[in-house]
């Protein structure tokens, strides 16, 4: 075991979009993933929703994955599981509702073994397999989820009772925000959101605010803001590949012009270190091969 000092480049986004059908939760994620890649090819989106994330290919070359019914925990990590390995870099699940109150979801595998109360203990551990996979999750991860207006029944002073309307309400289990990085309700048509949630305290708060690829940008700089341009030069410097570099570049973005130069010189070196290599095992193989000869007369 060994401590080390923690740094936010290593943290993944986790991110939450909610509303209203129409309020624009595909198109604010799409907006959102951009603005945290920057390049449409490495946005993979888990459309459950008929399609609809198709609706916007004329924002970018984004990939999609169509989820159909049956909606299950499992169904869901197998097709994040997919997405990670065509090495994605911000997955967006549109949406997980179908995996809590879908066809095949949570809710009808609870009563498809009887709906009693002990039939979670069977439930829950699939459920939480599922938030496992977007927790544990090598890429960024924006979920959207649905909301219904949510009511009460409350008896007034004559005892009559009454329908008391309490807002709106995600149509989830109840605590997934909790684990979010930031939770963005939208609330309205027009695509106005607000912070419900947020551990980056950027938008905790503040005035509703459209959701765009300038969102997007604040958090990726969140992320990497823990890294100064110091630790990522030495990171450079004792780089021994050609892939490492591009990593490197494509995971310090709010760095990307300082490194940009860095990054060529340190390959030219690579370049050179390489060539020598080839030609250092070039002699050792010509010694070789005259030495056998010598040999055999």
């Amino acid at each position: 075991m060994k401590l080390q000092q923690a740094k936010r480049s290593q943290v993944k986004l986790r991110l939450g979009l909610s509303g209203a059908s129409g309020f624009g939760k595909t198109y604010s994620a799409l907006l959102l993933a951009y603005g945290i890649t920057e390049d449409w090819s490495k946005i993979a989106i888990i459309d459950t929703e008929n399609n609809s994330a198709s609706l916007y290919s004329h924002l970018g070359e984004y990939n999609v994955l169509t989820l159909e019914e049956p909606f299950s925990p499992e169904r869901y990590i197998e097709a994040i599981k997919a997405c990670e390995g065509y090495s994605q870099e911000v997955i967006i699940i549109d949406s997980i509702t179908h995996e809590w109150s879908g066809k095949g979801g949570c809710l009808q595998i609870h009563e498809s073994l009887g709906g009693r109360f002990q039939d979670w203990s069977k439930v829950s551990p699939r459920h939480q397999a599922f938030l496992d996979a977007i927790l544990q999750s090598s890429c960024h991860i924006i979920t959207t989820v649905r909301r219904k207006i949510d009511y009460s029944l409350d008896m007034n002073s004559n005892g009559r009772t009454r329908v008391i309307k309490h807002g709106t309400k995600e149509i989830t289990r109840e605590g997934f925000e909790y684990e979010l990085t930031a939770n963005f309700e939208l609330i309205n048509d027009k695509h106005l959101a607000k912070a419900s949630k947020d551990r980056t305290g950027l938008f905790m708060d503040k005035p509703e605010f459209v959701i765009n690829a300038a969102t997007g940008k604040k958090l990726i700089q969140w992320c990497n803001m823990g890294t100064s341009l110091e630790m990522v030069k030495k990171e450079i410097e004792q780089c021994s590949n050609v892939e490492g570099l591009r990593h490197i570049y494509s995971k310090y973005k709010t760095y990307q012009k300082q490194i940009h130069p860095m990054i060529l010189q340190r390959k030219v070196e690579l370049d050179a270190l390489n060539g020598q290599l080839v030609d250092k095992n070039e002699i050792i193989e010509n010694k070789s091969n005259k030495s056998h000869g010598t040999d055999s007369q």
